[in-house]
């Protein structure tokens, strides 16, 4: 199967994560991409399961098994996309112009999905003597909460959920991103969560008698920015991923313009490199708050919980995939990222992990996304005989 002709259809069908906003359309969630997949895995002849994470945003996994095979390769991408707001290209039309893909979800990452499933399509029909075990994880949810790889390790880390296709941990996991076949061996985490300052509402034409949570914000904010400043000096940068940092997404507060607001909130995206407690985060930085400032707020708890990928497992299965990809691809080398990925959940178990995959993550979440087609090509192949010859 080429990969190319799969990411077509992958991109055809919508399957946007909405990032916690409240909104219907059937270019929302994963379902029909979900049904689209089952079906693809059907046609291949191969045990298949899906399986719901929450009502209607689910896993699918399918697998090929070698008889006295030793080694089990997990293949994960992730079905959804970011919005499509503000794209300059018809984001589910796709189009190859000058041997490039366009259209949303071509880098990130149903391009890596696409070179993943044309791999293991190729090893259904190959039958190769030397063949791993491969699994492959088609998983929920990557962009917001990282609900779909959390429900996948925990088929093999918690015994309640024994009997499914992937009961016993994979050897290694190799999670599809945009790495410009490079692989990386080491990525930050996110701990997000909202603080929240309190006030008294009034009628804004008295508001000396109310109390204003957006100008005790104000005070909140301008620590933050102090904290944020000084972060990289206060936690050590690691080698391959850089320093800590901050920031504040967005803020919210008031329900009209004549009345004093009662409350306010931001929303803060704090990334963790390997060796961090991620649990230590949020008290670290109260406490930074509460020493400078006279200002009463509190945190809520975080929906994102800060989880890294290091490099201190991986580093014989990163030098494996990489003579593969030399082969293929020429020289590439293992890198850190800043950015986080699926890879950190399985790690999370005790299972070794790394991240690899067509396109630049430069091209990721862009209003113009596109990915190359050799590359896409060149990493289905990669992903073949990684898994071939085990």
């Amino acid at each position: 199967m080429d990969p190319l002709e799969i990411l077509k259809d992958l991109i055809a069908i919508p399957s946007v994560n909405p990032m916690g906003r409240d909104v219907t359309g059937p270019e929302y969630f994963e379902t029909r991409l979900s049904d689209h997949l089952e079906r693809f895995f059907h046609k291949l002849g191969v045990e298949c399961q899906r399986i719901d994470v929450v009502p209607g945003r689910s896993n699918v996994i399918a697998r090929l098994d070698r008889p006295g095979a030793q080694v089990t390769v997990l293949l994960d991408a992730h079905q959804d996309t970011v919005p499509v707001e503000g794209m300059t290209i018809e984001p589910f039309q796709p189009v190859v112009k000058e041997g490039r893909l366009y259209g949303r979800g071509a880098c990130d990452v149903k391009g890596g999905m696409a070179a993943m499933l044309a791999a293991f399509a190729r090893l259904v029909a190959d039958r190769p003597a030397r063949a791993a075990n491969v699994v492959v994880s088609c998983t929920c949810d990557e962009e917001q909460t990282a609900m779909g790889s959390k429900a996948v390790a925990r088929l093999w880390s918690d015994p309640a959920r024994s009997g499914s296709l992937l009961s016993s941990p994979p050897s290694i996991a190799v999670v599809a991103e945009p790495t410009d076949l490079n692989v990386i061996v080491a990525h930050r985490g996110a701990v997000r969560w909202k603080l929240r300052t309190r006030g008294r509402a009034c009628h804004s034409s008295r508001p000396q008698e109310g109390i204003n949570a957006i100008y005790k914000m104000a005070q909140v904010l301008g620590c933050l920015e102090r904290y944020a400043d000084e972060l990289p000096r206060m936690t050590p940068a690691h080698p391959l991923c850089g320093s800590p940092t901050l920031s504040v997404g967005r803020i919210s507060g008031g329900i009209s313009v004549n009345t004093v607001p009662d409350e306010c909130l931001i929303e803060i995206d704090r990334r963790v490199v390997p060796g961090e407690d991620p649990a230590s985060v949020i008290p670290h930085l109260t406490t930074y708050l509460r020493e400078r400032l006279d200002v009463d707020f509190d945190n809520l708890p975080p929906w994102v919980d800060g989880a890294t990928l290091s490099d201190g497992a991986n580093g014989p299965w990163a030098d494996r995939l990489l003579r593969v990809v030399a082969a293929v691809a020429g020289t590439r080398q293992k890198q850190g990222a800043w950015y986080g990925t699926n890879a950190s959940r399985f790690a999370a178990t005790g299972v070794p992990a790394v991240v690899f995959g067509p396109g630049s993550i430069n091209q990721a979440h862009t209003v113009d996304e596109w990915i190359d087609v050799q590359e896409l090509r060149q990493a289905s192949d990669i992903y073949y005989r990684f898994c071939a010859d085990q």
